[in-house]
């Protein structure tokens, strides 16, 4: 199975896609357990 150029830059494109994606939850997540950590002691 060959892959065009056309194809591997839109395989590597959403899996950059899916990676930020990945780390803006995370962000969004560690940020909310701080909030939450110095919200409620």
């Amino acid at each position: 199975m060959k892959l065009n150029k056309k194809e591997l830059t839109m395989i590597s494109g959403g899996a950059i896609k899916l990676g930020a994606g990945l780390i803006i939850v995370s962000a969004i997540i560690f940020v909310i357990g701080v909030i939450d950590g110095y919200v409620r002691p």
